[in-house]
C-alpha cells in the first residue's frame, strides 16, 4: 500500500514569523555554548548541574542557553588588569 504525501502552500502573509525577527532569541544547544564561551562541553554541563550559569530546560531534558545571557553572564568575570588605564 502507498501512502500520498500531502503538501500544504501557506500564503506568505499568513506564515508565522521567525522567532528571531519578532525580537526573540533562538536557544543555543551546550555544545554551541561552550564555544561562545571557550570552554569544553563538560565544563558547561558542570556549571549546569551547579546552577552557576543562566540555562533552561526545553522539555525537561535538553538544556539550552540564551547567547545574550550567557554574554552578560561571561561579563562578570571581565579583569580590565590595568591594560587601558
Amino acid at each position: 500500500m502507498e501512502t500520498a504525501q500531502v503538501q500544504f502552500s501557506i500564503p506568505s502573509e499568513q506564515r508565522p514569523q521567525r522567532p528571531e525577527a519578532a525580537g526573540y532569541e533562538t536557544p543555543v544547544d551546550v555544545k554551541t555554548a561552550a564555544r561562545f564561551l571557550g570552554v569544553s562541553p563538560s565544563l558547561v554541563y558542570a556549571y549546569v548541574e551547579r546552577k552557576q550559569i543562566p540555562h533552561f530546560r526545553m522539555m525537561g531534558r535538553s538544556i539550552r542557553f540564551s547567547l545574550s545571557e550567557l554574554e552578560k553572564w561571561r561579563r562578570q568575570f571581565f579583569v580590565n588588569g590595568g591594560i587601558y588605564e
